[in-house]
């Protein structure tokens, strides 16, 4: 047996939360007795007494208060390796594209969803354009990745459709011409959305801030400088839809997983697996016309 079985701890521990053996014992289903024993085997293991006990009162010791951190920590790392060990077997690496815009959305939660189901597997995140990214998936660099086409185009697997808005600080005005924009560099598929879509309504344009972040595009946006064009769904806080029939439609954008390897690997099969719910998700706010938490975009 272990010095500090990790049942007597766990009853120990319940003892010290509900400030009674009796107590304790109703929320283990044990008997008094059971967790009196428990505690006293706990003690005689430590070899020091780790309650004070008298006719009224039951109260940690100096060793007792110390043994609740020592109990704690000894349980989470049981569990721990618990998890480790009985989890999955899955082990490799891949290499993983994304857009800066998805990495402050849902991606952060499926990807740590993903590596606490499958510790063996190392993910490498990259985040850059969605059109740089390709290109690096064309060259090798990447395994998986997940960013955005033109209505039309056929690369990659779609996870769903997005809306393409005007997007300013709230009450933003001043939008005559030129209009100004808020955006990222070139291959920017948005960019192009929006110098298109302007070009073909005969309206002039400068641009006032370019960022590769969207950090940056927020601060500027928020700044009072100019537009932004930007996915519904994936919307920066305190960034709102620009309610001004002047400006022309946009239209919308499609979301798309792109695999390098014809057949994956099993754990490439898994994350896209996980990457395809998140993306149900998506999906689901947006036919509902909320605001959606996003696994991949591009910008």
């Amino acid at each position: 047996m272990n010095m500090f079985d990790p049942e007597l701890l766990r009853t120990f521990l319940a003892v010290e939360r509900a400030g009674g053996f009796t107590a304790a014992g109703r929320i283990l289903g044990l008997r008094q007795s059971t967790v009196s024993g428990h505690v006293a085997r706990l003690e005689l293991a430590a070899g020091r007494e780790l309650f004070r006990r008298d006719t009224r009162n039951l109260a940690l010791t100096a060793d007792g208060a110390a043994m609740v951190g020592f109990a704690r920590t000894i349980l989470e790392a049981q569990e721990q390796a618990e998890r480790h060990f009985s989890g999955s077997r899955l082990t490799g690496l891949i290499r993983l594209g994304a857009s800066d815009d998805v990495v402050g959305r849902e991606l952060p939660d499926v990807l740590y969803e993903f590596q606490r189901a499958h510790p063996g597997v190392d993910l490498e995140l990259t985040v850059g354009l969605s059109e740089n990214l390709k290109t690096r998936m064309a060259a090798g660099e990447l395994d998986l990745m997940v960013g955005k086409r033109l209505p039309g185009e056929q690369h990659g697997e779609l996870l769903w459709r997005d809306r393409l808005v005007w997007a300013g600080r709230r009450g933003a005005t001043d939008l005559t011409d030129p209009v100004p924009l808020v955006t990222y560099p070139p291959p920017s598929l948005t960019r192009l959305t929006a110098l298109r879509a302007l070009e073909r309504e005969g309206r002039s344009w400068r641009v006032a801030c370019v960022s590769d972040s969207q950090l940056g595009l927020r601060a500027a946006v928020l700044a009072g400088l100019g537009v932004l064009v930007h996915a519904e769904s994936l919307l920066p806080a305190d960034v709102f839809a620009v309610d001004d029939p002047s400006l022309p439609d946009l239209g919308e954008l499609e979301f798309v997983l792109i695999r390098r390897h014809r057949t994956p690997t099993d754990p490439e099969r898994a994350l896209c697996e996980a990457i395809a719910a998140g993306a149900r998700r998506v999906r689901a706010n947006v036919a509902g016309g909320r605001v959606a938490v996003a696994v991949g975009a591009d910008r």
